[in-house]
């Protein structure tokens, strides 16, 4: 198996089958080895390493250790875990050493497994905190199952929702020697990056490829192949990632979401420009992936990509 990206990979055991299990949940808060991977203001608890910040569950408010508050992950390491959103201005108390930090802009230097479980956590709050109501009828939902599903409380309804990523597409376009790579107006000066956009509803993965292309550069594709995919908790998308081959090569911005979209060499890319996306990303691995295939140095060894801004 080719090289995970960041977010994937089997980090943890999701017990899926103990989520229906009141008593094993109870179970799981009594044990004295369960812990719980914090995040307030969509930021999660990093200690020097950096590396993953995990509490106890008695650092968590009485009254909030419960399945309204707690949502199960699964076991790491062995020990249940449970993620837990820290609401109001302030974070409160923190372990010595430890800090809120934005979790897209350090998970690339992360053990594999922790970045997983971190951004994992990350996308069942938010899920947690944007469907607070039933989207049929606008009453209070709660959590069922452990945290994995929200079941609405007015009892002529009683809808469930469950978790949810959106399939997005991401692509590198070549043509041999060139690869067209395009950039948003908000992006740091320079950078550029791989086409990407997400699927619609009645559409494949290829036909999307060939769609955000056309529709975001102009550019007509074919020869889809399939490379990877990255879980992205930023904050619900699910990168599914491609190689297409150009079949013209005329860049016009069809639907204005690109700033700008242009060919590059490898040379050019050598060189430093554009800047790249940061490794954490599968637009990065795709870039990469193409390059080296015809290096005869790898590129991590040749750049120091710039790092994600902060959110707005």
């Amino acid at each position: 198996m080719q090289t995970r990206n960041v977010f994937a990979g089997p980090y943890l055991e999701r017990v899926s089958h103990l989520r229906i299990d009141p008593a094993w949940f109870d179970a799981a808060l009594a044990d004295a080895r369960s812990r719980v991977v914090p995040m307030w203001d969509s930021r999660s608890l990093i200690a020097d390493g950096p590396t993953a910040a995990l509490v106890e569950l008695r650092d968590v408010p009485a009254e909030h250790r419960n399945s309204e508050h707690l949502i199960l992950l699964g076991r790491f390491d062995g020990a249940p875990v449970f993620a837990y959103e820290i609401e109001g201005a302030e974070a409160g108390a923190v372990p010595v050493g430890a800090r809120f930090e934005e979790l897209r802009s350090i998970a690339a230097l992360m053990p594999a497994d922790q970045a997983g479980l971190l951004g994992y956590a990350r996308a069942m709050i938010h899920w947690r905190r944007t469907h607070r109501h039933c989207g049929r009828c606008g009453a209070k939902t709660l959590p069922g199952r452990a945290g994995h599903v929200l079941v609405c409380t007015n009892t002529v309804c009683r809808h469930e929702q469950f978790p949810r990523i959106d399939p997005a597409i991401i692509v590198l376009v070549n043509d041999g020697p060139r690869v067209l790579l395009g950039r948003q107006a908000a992006w740091p000066p320079g950078r550029y990056s791989t086409i990407a956009g997400f699927v619609e509803p009645g559409e494949s993965l290829e036909d999307a490829v060939v769609r955000e292309v056309a529709e975001e550069t102009g550019v007509r594709v074919d020869q889809v192949e399939y490379h990877s995919s990255q879980p992205w908790p930023f904050p619900s998308s699910l990168m599914l990632g491609f190689t297409a081959r150009a079949s013209t090569h005329a860049v016009h911005l069809e639907d204005q979401e690109l700033e700008d979209a242009r060919w590059f060499t490898r040379a050019d890319i050598e060189s430093g420009t554009p800047k790249l996306p940061p490794p954490v990303s599968i637009s990065f691995r795709l870039i990469e992936h193409w390059f080296d295939a015809a290096s005869d140095r790898p590129l991590k060894g040749l750049l120091a990509p710039t790092p994600w801004p902060e959110p707005r």
